[in-house]
């Protein structure tokens, strides 16, 4: 089965990647005078930076780290706008983790002063 709350995590992650690694190979790329190896520079960058991201920034594993970079070399924002109506928003994940009590469950206890 597949795990659609890690896949839309490492989108959102790959998202967030693909506009530094973006704005990096721009500035960087003026050392390529062929445009044939740009592509191989680009993937290498993705790969790395996604790695490093993802090591430093989230929980992901290495292994997953790996699909964040191709994702982020693919183009993650169009990836995610094509299964936006199909994963679940950023703010339902969010709230996956908080555990609510209901006021008539809360026990309150005597401080002695």
């Amino acid at each position: 089965m597949l795990d659609l709350d890690l896949i839309e995590q490492m989108l959102i992650v790959a998202m967030a990647l693909s506009t530094f690694t973006c704005a990096f190979i721009q500035k960087t790329k003026v050392k390529f005078k062929k445009s044939n190896y740009l592509w191989v520079y680009s993937f290498f960058i993705n790969i790395v930076l996604g790695i490093l991201f993802c090591y430093r920034f989230t929980p992901i594993s290495f292994p997953d780290s790996l699909w964040v970079g191709l994702f982020s070399f693919l183009g993650a924002d169009s990836i995610y706008k094509s299964l936006e109506g199909k994963l679940a928003s950023h703010s339902q994940i969010k709230k996956k983790n908080i555990i609510e009590v209901p006021k008539e469950n809360l026990i309150e206890m005597e401080v002695n002063k």
